[in-house]
């Protein structure tokens, strides 16, 4: 094999990206067949299939690397394009792809990228998953750069501490009234509704045995959705943990009330990125650490 082939490279990553041999032809300009052709073509010259052609489309095992190698290349090609002749014009697009839990990315995380100088031809792919799941993305070669919990490095990746999200527990007073007398007891939490995000959130199941001492399975609401969550709370569908940037309002009117004062819940935050010497991923990377900084514990 005489190296790989870099229009086959940002094909594999427009497949992925996109989810359909379909959409990548859109987004490049191709049609269908020459994606396949291309896809096809580098699977030959690696002896591996790349590509699960499922709905969406994803990475093999063996693709994954070569996405990975496909985004760095995207990523530095257009900063050497721009530093040779100056700002790109026309098509010159790059997407830096970034994946952020959904606490973060409804409170700090916009302000970094909002720090960031404007630059022509740069957009940000922001996707969304739990803190304890984001690095999953940066394994298999998806994004850039992640926002998590996890503090040990992803191969190629460099990881930097941000600081800590704090997280209380509220309720309406109501709804403390009626399930909470007595306090956040165990008894209390096996029968008062609780609401999740979804079914990887475990940060009020981690609470709870940090409050109580035993691990509890309280009736839950799955609410995906952080303003639907925080309304559902301010409803009285249920209790929850909430990030302190979002409760701070609901305290302050009355309309919900700290369930355990006092006590309150850290998570670890982490910044991963490829292990790259980028302009972009430093400016990116300075940002964030800098508005973490400002808001984080």
């Amino acid at each position: 094999m005489n190296g790989l082939d870099s229009a086959q490279l940002r094909t594999l990553a427009a497949v992925v990206a996109e989810g359909s041999f379909e959409a990548a032809a859109r987004l490049l300009h191709i049609t269908p067949s020459a994606v396949s052709q291309r896809v096809k073509a580098l699977e030959e010259a690696v002896g591996q299939v790349l590509v699960r052609r499922t709905r969406p489309c994803a990475a093999t095992e063996a693709g994954r690397p070569l996405l990975r190698l496909a985004g760095q290349l995207a990523l530095l090609e257009r900063e050497a394009l721009a530093d040779a002749r100056g700002p790109l014009t026309g098509g010159g697009r790059t997407r830096v792809a970034v994946v952020v839990n959904a606490d973060s990315l409804a409170t700090w995380f916009p302000a970094a990228l909002a720090r960031l100088p404007q630059r022509s031809g740069l957009f940000f792919d922001l996707r969304q998953d739990d803190q304890d799941h984001t690095t999953e993305l940066l394994r298999d070669g998806s994004v850039t750069a992640a926002v998590t919990a996890q503090r040990e490095a992803v191969q190629g990746c460099r990881v930097i501490r941000l600081g800590a999200m704090r997280y209380q527990a509220l309720a309406t007073p109501e709804f403390a009234a009626a399930h909470f007398a007595d306090g956040l007891t165990a008894a209390a939490v096996t029968t008062a509704p609780l609401v999740v995000f979804d079914r990887k959130d475990r940060v009020q199941h981690r609470f709870l045995r940090a409050v109580t001492g035993r691990p509890l399975e309280p009736p839950v609401h799955y609410v995906p959705s952080v303003p639907a969550f925080s309304e559902a709370i301010r409803l009285g569908l249920g209790w929850s943990l909430v990030p302190e940037q979002i409760a701070a309002a609901d305290l302050a009117t009355g309309r919900c009330v700290d369930l355990a004062p006092g006590r309150h819940l850290d998570i670890p935050l982490y910044w991963q990125h490829w292990r790259l010497e980028s302009d972009v991923l430093n400016a990116l990377t300075a940002a964030v650490r800098a508005v973490a900084a400002e808001t984080l514990r």
